[in-house]
C-alpha cells in the first residue's frame, strides 16, 4: 500500500483481514483466561513435527472457506466482527431523520445509502462515466493527450502511469511530486511477460474480460475483440519496461529527483507542463521520477502511437476503474475476472459488506470516529502503550548485545529507535471532509467525487511540510504498519482485539499475538529497506560498511530459506520479494519473546490448560495466522505479495528459534528444529 505522504507503508499482516479464537478456556486452578481454544489444536500432530498444523490444524479443519471469499482466517473473522459494528453504525445513520447537512453522519449515511440503492445504480447503467468517455473522445493526437489524461487521473483512473505527493527521500519533512510506473490492468508485470501455463491462461481470461467490457459499452462483438487485443498489446509494452517488485524494494532504485525541464527532456513526447497545470501541480519544485526507464520508453511509444489505440486504451481504463460502482452487468463482469478468476472466489460478498468497505475507504475518519467510540476505550490504549514500551525497550536492549553490530552502528540504530513516532488506535485529530459533497442521488458520483476530493487534497500538500499526524489506515483496519519516511509505527484500533490483544487474557498469549506484531513493525525500521533511512526519515545509510555486510549475510540466510519453500505444486516463494517481511516476522517474535520473559520475571509462573507460559507465547503467535486459502489466491499472492504463505510465517520463523525448541522440548533432529549451522538469526 502506498499513501500520498509516505514512500512506503510496511504492512504487518498477510492481508488486511483476521479471526477471534474464543479465549474461554480458563485454567481450573487459576481462573486465568487462556486466550487459546484447545479445539483449534490438531491432537494427531506433534508441535515439533509441524507446529502450524499442531497449533491451528483443528481450526483449519473446522473452518471451510466461504463461497464469497478467497481466504478465511483469523484476520477475516476479526475484520468481519469490525464490519458488523460498522454496519450497525451505517444502518442507524442511513435510517435516521434530520441529519445535519454537511455533517460526518450525513456523509456516511448518504454514501452508504447510495451504495445500497441497486435500483438506481442499475437504472443509470454507464451514464455516470459518460463525461469520462467524452473526454477520451476529444483526444486528436498525442499533443492533446495531457489535459484529458490529467482530468481522468484526478478521478482515480490510473492510465499510463501513476503519481501523487510523497515525502522527499532526502528531505522527509517536505512533500514533492512522485511519478511512478503504472497503467496495467493485470496485478503485476509478470502476467504479461511470463509464458507458463497459468500466466497464459490468465492473459486469455483477461482478453475475454476486456472484450466483454467493451461490448457493455456498446461496441460490436468484432470491434470489442479488436479493441481488447489493442489494450493487451499496449499494456504488454508498458509491462516490458517496468521494474519488478523485487527491484522496487531497493529505495535507491526508485530515487531520481528531477526538475520539470529534466522530466520533459526524459519523456519529450508528453506535454508535462499542461498535465501539471491542469491538476494545479506546482511546476517549480523537485519531482521524483521513480522509474526513469519506464517514462523514457513510454515517451518513445507515444512518439509513434496510433491515436485511436490511445483512445481505446483510455476507454478501457475508464470503465475498468468504474466497473464496481456501475450497474450489475459491469459489476458482475468485473467480479468474474478480478475476484473469481484471479482469486478463485465463487460468489460476490453480500451487498452490505461491500458498501461498508467502500464507505470506510472513502470516509474512514468520519466512520472511524464512531467505531472507536463503540469499541476502543481509553484504557485499552493505555494498556497497549505499556506493551509497546516494553517491546521497544527490549529491542533497544537487544541492540546493545548484538555481536555483529559495531558501536557506531549500534548507536545510530538506538537513535533511530528512540525517534520512533507511535500511533495507537486512532488519530488525535479527526478529518471532517469539509467541502466534500455527498448525496443519495448517485453511488458512482459519490465515489468519483470522493476520489477527486482525495486527489486534490493529496496534491495540495506538494511543496508543503509533511503532516506527521496523518494516518495511512482507517481505525477499523485489521493491520499495522511502519513508515520509513515518517519513522513511525502505527496500530489501528481494529487490530487491537482478540486474538491479537485481549486485556482480560493471559499475557503470554498477548505477547505472542500483538507483541509479535509490535516487534514486527519495530524491526521493519532496521530490515533490508528500513535500515537505509535515518531517524528523520531521510534516505541515508548510516550503518558502517562492515555491519551492512554482516547484516546482508544474515538476511541472505532468510532469503535462501524462503526460496526453498513451496505452498503448493507449481508455486514457489520468492525469497527476495518476502525478505523484509520474513526478517520482520523472525525479529518480531524474537524480540516479543524477550519482552515477555521480562514481564514473566515479575509475575507468577502459571501452567494454564496444560501449557507453560513459553508454550502459550508460541501458541499465541501461531493462532493469529490460522488460514485456509484457495489455490488461485495462493498463486496470486506468491507473485505479488511481500508476505509469505501463512504457514511459512509460523513454521519458518520458529524453526530458527532455540527458545521454541526448548519450550516444546523438541529433539535436535525434529522437523521444526533447524541445525544450528543453518539457523537464521538477526535480532
Amino acid at each position: 500500500m502506498s499513501m500520498s505522504i509516505f514512500r512506503t507503508l510496511r504492512i504487518g499482516a498477510v492481508v488486511a483481514l483476521i479471526a477471534f479464537f474464543a479465549g474461554s478456556n480458563a485454567g481450573a486452578a487459576t481462573g486465568e483466561l487462556s486466550g487459546i481454544d484447545k479445539a483449534n489444536i490438531d491432537p494427531t500432530c506433534k508441535a515439533c513435527d509441524d507446529f502450524y498444523q499442531y497449533a491451528v490444524g483443528g481450526w483449519i479443519k473446522s473452518h471451510p472457506i466461504p463461497a464469497s471469499s478467497a481466504v478465511t482466517g483469523t484476520f477475516n473473522a476479526l475484520a468481519d466482527r469490525n464490519q458488523d459494528v460498522l454496519h450497525a453504525i451505517l444502518t442507524e445513520a442511513s435510517t435516521a431523520m434530520n441529519l445535519a447537512p454537511g455533517s460526518s453522519r450525513q456523509k456516511i449515511a448518504d454514501f452508504y445509502a447510495s451504495c445500497m440503492d441497486t435500483a438506481a445504480i442499475d437504472a443509470a447503467g454507464a451514464r455516470p462515466i459518460a463525461h469520462r468517455l467524452a473526454m477520451v473522445a476529444t483526444i486528436s493526437d498525442v499533443k492533446t493527450l495531457a489535459r484529458p489524461l490529467a482530468a481522468l487521473s484526478a478521478e482515480g483512473v490510473g492510465a499510463l502511469f501513476s503519481y501523487n505527493g510523497g515525502a522527499d527521500s532526502h528531505d522527509a519533512n517536505h512533500v514533492i511530486l512522485q511519478l511512478r510506473q503504472g497503467g496495467l490492468g493485470l496485478p503485476d508485470r509478470d502476467y504479461y511477460l511470463k509464458d507458463d501455463d497459468r500466466s497464459k491462461g490468465i492473459r486469455a481470461g483477461y482478453l475475454a474480460h476486456v472484450t466483454q467490457m467493451f461490448a457493455l459499452l456498446g461496441d460490436a462483438p468484432d470491434v470489442a475483440a479488436k479493441n481488447a487485443t489493442t489494450v493487451l498489446a499496449l499494456e504488454t509494452t508498458l509491462a516490458q519496461n517496468q521494474l519488478s517488485r523485487v527491484a522496487q524494494r531497493d529505495p535507491a532504485a526508485t530515487d531520481h529527483k528531477m526538475t520539470l525541464a529534466q522530466v520533459q527532456a526524459l519523456a519529450p513526447s508528453f506535454d508535462w507542463a499542461t498535465f501539471f497545470a491542469t491538476n494545479k501541480i506546482p511546476a517549480d519544485g523537485p519531482i521524483n521520477v521513480a522509474q526513469p526507464d519506464f517514462f523514457r520508453a513510454l515517451s518513445a511509444w507515444l512518439a509513434t502511437a496510433n491515436v485511436a489505440d490511445i483512445r481505446t486504451y483510455l476507454r478501457w481504463q475508464t470503465v475498468h476503474n468504474a466497473a464496481p460502482y456501475l450497474s450489475k452487468p459491469f459489476d458482475d463482469a468485473n467480479f468474474a475476472f478480478y475476484t473469481k478468476t484471479l482469486n478463485g472466489t465463487p460468489e460476490q460478498l453480500p451487498r452490505w459488506q461491500r458498501c461498508v468497505r467502500v464507505t470506510d475507504m472513502n470516509l474512514g475518519d468520519a466512520l472511524g470516529q464512531l467505531y472507536v467510540a463503540r469499541t476502543f476505550p481509553p484504557s485499552a490504549k493505555a494498556e497497549m502503550l505499556d506493551l509497546v514500551k516494553n517491546v521497544k525497550q527490549t529491542l533497544r536492549d537487544d541492540f546493545s548485545t548484538l555481536d555483529w553490530m559495531s558501536p557506531q552502528t549500534r548507536q545510530r540504530a538506538i537513535e533511530k529507535l528512540d525517534a520512533f513516532q507511535l500511533k495507537i488506535g486512532y488519530p488525535d485529530t479527526w478529518r471532517t471532509y469539509g467541502g466534500l459533497d455527498i448525496t443519495r442521488a448517485s453511488y458512482a458520483a459519490n465515489v468519483m467525487t470522493s476520489a477527486r476530493y482525495r486527489f486534490a487534497e493529496g496534491l495540495s500538500r506538494i511543496g508543503k511540510t509533511v503532516d506527521r499526524a496523518r494516518w495511512g489506515m482507517t481505525p477499523p483496519t485489521v493491520n499495522a504498519y511502519y513508515s520509513p519516511n515518517v519513522n513511525e509505527i502505527v496500530f489501528p484500533a481494529g487490530i487491537l482485539q482478540p486474538p491479537f490483544f485481549n486485556k482480560d487474557a493471559d499475557m503470554a498469549v498477548n505477547y505472542g499475538g500483538i507483541g509479535a506484531v509490535i516487534g514486527h513493525e519495530s524491526t521493519h525500521g532496521f530490515d533490508d529497506e528500513g535500515r537505509k533511512y535515518g531517524p528523520d526519515g531521510n534516505l541515508s545509510d548510516l550503518w558502517a560498511p562492515e555491519d551492512v555486510a554482516k547484516f546482508t549475510t544474515r538476511a541472505d540466510c532468510v532469503v535462501k530459506q524462503y526460496d526453498a519453500l513451496s505452498p503448493m505444486p507449481g508455486v514457489q516463494e520468492n525469497g527476495k520479494l518476502v525478505e523484509g517481511e520474513a526478517i520482520a516476522d523472525l525479529g518480531g517474535v524474537a524480540i516479543a519473546y524477550k519482552a515477555f520473559q521480562k514481564w514473566q520475571a515479575a509475575h507468577p509462573r502459571l501452567v494454564i490448560d496444560g501449557f507453560t507460559p513459553e508454550q502459550r507465547f508460541f501458541m499465541g503467535f501461531a493462532q493469529v495466522w490460522a488460514s485456509n486459502q484457495r489455490p488461485e489466491y495462493i498463486a496470486l499472492m506468491a507473485k505479488t505479495n511481500v508476505h509469505a504463505y501463512a504457514k511459512f510465517r509460523v513454521n519458518a520463523t520458529v524453526s530458527n528459534m532455540e527458545t521454541f525448541a526448548k519450550a516444546f522440548d523438541c529433539p535436535l533432529l525434529a522437523a521444526m528444529v533447524r541445525p544450528p549451522a543453518t539457523r537464521c538469526q538477526i535480532w
